[in-house]
């Protein structure tokens, strides 16, 4: 129990020493005089032996370490926590222009040595400051000394808007930028909530980055620390109040002894908290011109298209009419658009899909409404065009968008349709219990793009390689053939058969006490079998014609003598007195030692195979690739643990030392866990363009082509079409080589059984199957061309704008002839010019769309 208590101690102290971090920060860049602050922290207080690193000579240590201690206290439900840390700090000074490395610093935490992580800091020249940015820290500005003033020259907030005057629900980008001399180290302050203004916050970076600005002749270290997107909701002047933000400035402590500060842990700073106002502000917000009585609300630049998911239905089927609104603007405050479904359809409330994004300019994407309905009885029906009336703030007028209509034919029902409630519910159940498949861990193979095994040196050595071996094997089964045809030699093939079954006679006659016929038997073995051996006649077996044919065949002399010796003992025996029984079984080993030893001798030379070309295949076929274990393991285990932020970032930088299925694979899962669906969809492409035969692959592919917006119904085509394509796409470019070398592999045998088997049956299935076989290997290597062509030529490209207008001719000028949105495949069918591409839709629809709006597959 002692001992059990020891070790639960230990894993303890283990697991508490692991999650202790040292951590050094320092900027990464800085200019020359400039003063910054270098600090170590490490959350633990039992810490001792504190060695900083040899900092470069040309950046000064004005100050440090100096030590502050920090500790936190938290109580949830009854649940007490603390942390605790201490940070030593030191004030550096940048001397010399260059790029210096700082080394990890080292402590003691609970008696283990742990090592922080290394610094490199790029020092620019003066004139250089204004066109780099540094990193938000310690050290923005001018340290001064401690209780000096800060004016509101030295450190204030500049405030803009993206308009001055709008109209009603015209976005305004409002930015808050800081500008300093001083060394602010942080800064905090939100905007209050506005009566009459819809307002929403952009996602800034959590790392703010500063840079060099030149206001009013004076160099200021700026940021923006805040924006906002505002939409007004009424007319008239907005006031913008003016915001107070809390900051942070460090400033020299001159009054403490830099000899205490440095060995006694004395602060040689202090921070001062400041409050920083930023400038009120007013917009002017017009009213809109009078408005239409279908108008949307929405005021910015869009366009509209619908999609309807069939046009062919029976009745009490339902239909689904798609209508999606797309720009940029206030998407997310416009109303659904009304879609008149004929009488006879019951029709439901649309469900509501929000595709956008909140940017600078707004909010940009597209909002989605999927309409269901019911037709009840059979007729042709007309769907009208949907119309939506916005403002359009470039043009400053209203502007009316209309969708095209629909014809559908609803034929008679069958009389046992399901009603709209089970059928949504079933869908909606659907929906609830799938989801994409896992990714695929484990070691994984890049390659360059563009390279494959089919085609390559590899291959057609592999192919060399099997022609040689069916040479090799035609010549020794055919000098086998001619071998069996020759009676003579068919003896000598037989001899060890007609001897072992002669020598079972003499054991059964040994055993049975029948000395006489015992000893005749095992002569007529010994003599029968070197005669049927060397095909010698009758009248020439001689004790001396023997030694010399033996000795052609390279038997040892030593061998030869003890064939002899066999021969004597057999014809001595017969007559020798004393144990019968005895002297029998010693003939008879003597006999079957002298014909093994023999039969050894004489097949050593027919066991040469060509086992060197065998295993010159093998090495031929497997292709060697780079493996990144390792680091693709680190990737699937951010992606475990649901960072799908650093996953992405893993797999994107493994992806940049060569192509992978299952890297592509993984990377689409992320993005599509991300909710990037569009950079799902292209990654999903790239993984089955590389495997086109993985289940997973199309079924993820399938889960995130159902999350796009468009809704493309493909062109009919003939059904050997359809089954030429799933049978070419069944497996990759290599795995149809690897195919057709084993196919070929297995014909070589198979013709090989056609040609020297000698039963007929074998014969017949050697060759019908052999004519097979060389089929499958012809076949393979036209799919693996078509996939390798189809690689190397490809033209398919994902469509990665919120919203592209396809035009008739490669100008913005041209007409638009419909609008697609991201996330959908397009192929291209003219890819000559820079600026424009001309593009094709799974319907059969063409046109021109900008080059910048799509990312080739």
């Amino acid at each position: 129990m002692k001992r059990l208590y020891i070790v639960l101690m230990l894993c303890v102290v283990t697991i508490a020493v692991k999650a202790q971090k040292f951590v050094a920060e320092a900027p990464t860049e800085v200019t020359v005089g400039e003063q910054f602050r270098l600090t170590y922290t490490i959350n633990s207080q039992n810490v001792s032996n504190f060695r900083i690193g040899s900092i470069p000579a040309a950046l000064e240590v004005l100050m440090g370490p100096s030590t502050s201690q920090q500790q936190s206290f938290q109580m949830i439900n009854g649940h007490t926590s603390s942390s605790s840390s201490i940070t030593y700090t030191y004030i550096l000074c940048a001397n010399k222009e260059g790029q210096y490395n700082i080394p990890a610093a080292n402590i003691s935490v609970g008696g283990k040595n742990m090592t922080s992580n290394s610094l490199r800091i790029r020092v620019y020249a003066a004139s250089q400051s204004s066109n780099r940015q540094s990193q938000y820290g310690a050290g923005h500005g001018q340290m001064r000394e401690a209780g000096s003033r800060i004016s509101g020259s030295d450190l204030f907030i500049k405030v803009t808007a993206s308009k001055q005057r709008v109209h009603e629900q015209e976005p305004i980008l409002l930015t808050y930028k800081v500008c300093t001399l001083v060394n602010l180290t942080q800064i905090d302050g939100k905007m209050p909530d506005l009566n009459g203004v819809y307002t929403q916050e952009i996602d800034l970076p959590q790392q703010k980055s500063f840079k060099v600005e030149t206001i009013n002749g004076r160099p200021y270290k700026t940021v923006t620390i805040r924006q906002y997107v505002m939409f007004p909701q009424k007319t008239g002047k907005i006031e913008i109040p003016a915001l107070t933000f809390n900051g942070m400035v460090v400033q020299q402590n001159r009054n403490v002894d830099p000899f205490e500060a440095f060995f006694n842990g004395g602060s040689g700073y202090v921070e001062v908290k400041h409050s920083i106002k930023a400038p009120a502000l007013t917009i002017q917000v017009d009213p809109l011109p009078t408005r239409p009585a279908d108008f949307s609300g929405g005021v910015g630049q869009f366009n509209i298209t619908s999609q309807l998911d069939k046009q062919e239905v029976r009745a009490n089927e339902p239909i689904t009419l798609r209508v999606i609104v797309s720009g940029t603007g206030n998407l997310k405050l416009i109303k659904a658009p009304v879609v008149e479904f004929p009488k006879d359809f019951d029709k439901y409330d649309a469900k509501i899909t929000d595709k956008t994004r909140l940017t600078a300019a707004g909010v940009e994407g597209s909002m989605v409404y999927d309409c269901l309905a019911i037709p009840r009885h059979a007729g042709k029906y007309e769907i009208p065009a949907v119309e939506f009336v916005y403002y359009d703030t470039k043009t400053n007028s209203y502007k009316t968008l209309k969708t095209q209509p629909f014809i559908v034919n609803v034929a008679k029902g069958t009389g046992n349709g399901t009603g709209s409630g089970s059928y949504v519910s079933q869908e909606e159940l659907k929906q609830l219990n799938t989801d994409i498949r896992y990714i695929k861990t484990g070691e994984t193979k890049v390659k360059t793009v563009g390279e494959f095994f089919f085609g390559s040196l590899s291959y057609w050595i592999s192919l060399v390689v099997l022609m040689l071996i069916f040479i090799s094997m035609f010549v020794i089964f055919r000098h086998r053939a001619i071998d069996n045809a020759n009676i003579v030699k068919q003896r000598g093939k037989k001899a060890n058969k007609v001897a072992t079954k002669r020598l079972k006679r003499a054991k059964k006659m040994m055993d049975n006490g029948n000395q006489t016929d015992f000893y005749d038997e095992v002569l007529r073995t010994l003599w029968g079998y070197v005669g049927d051996k060397l095909n010698m006649p009758v009248t020439q077996i001689s004790r001396e014609n023997i030694s010399q044919c033996l000795a052609e065949y390279s038997v040892s002399e030593e061998i030869i003598n003890q064939f002899m010796q066999a021969i004597d003992e057999c014809e001595f025996e017969r007559y020798a007195p004393g144990d019968i029984k005895g002297n029998m079984s010693k003939t008879f080993e003597a006999a079957m030692t002298a014909i093994m030893d023999i039969e050894d001798v004489m097949k050593k030379k027919k066991r040469l195979l060509p086992l060197m070309a065998v295993i010159l295949f093998a090495m031929t076929v497997s292709v060697p690739l780079s493996s990144f274990a390792v680091t693709k393991e680190n990737a699937d285990s951010a992606y475990a643990k649901q960072n799908y932020v650093q996953a992405i970032k893993d797999y994107e930088e493994l992806l940049g030392k060569g192509v992978s299925a299952d890297l592509y694979y993984n990377l689409g899962n992320a993005y599509y866990r991300t909710d990037n669906i569009t950079r799902a969809v292209l990654n999903y492409e790239r993984a089955l363009l590389l495997s086109p035969g993985d289940k997973d692959i199309r079924f993820n592919l399938q889960m995130a082509r159902g999350k796009t917006i468009d809704k493309i119904t493909p062109e009919t085509e003939m059904f050997f079409i359809i089954w030429y394509r799933s049978v070419v796409n069944m497996m990759s470019v290599d795995g149809w080589a690897r195919t057709a070398l084993i196919s070929l592999g297995l014909a070589i045998v198979l013709s090989l059984m056609y040609l020297f088997a000698n039963i007929l049956l074998l014969r017949k299935l050697g060759f019908f199957c052999g004519l097979a076989f060389i089929v499958v290997f012809i076949v393979s290597n036209i799919f693996a061309y078509q996939q390798k062509k189809v690689f190397n030529n490809r033209t398919g490209a994902i469509i990665i704008s919120s919203s592209a207008s396809i035009k008739s001719t490669p100008a913005k000028s041209g007409t638009d002839l419909f609008i697609l949105h991201e996330g959908t495949k397009v192929e291209i069918t003219d890819g000559s010019m820079h600026d424009w591409k001309e593009i094709r839709i799974a319907d059969g629809k063409e046109g021109w769309i900008e080059s910048s709006q799509i990312e080739i597959i």
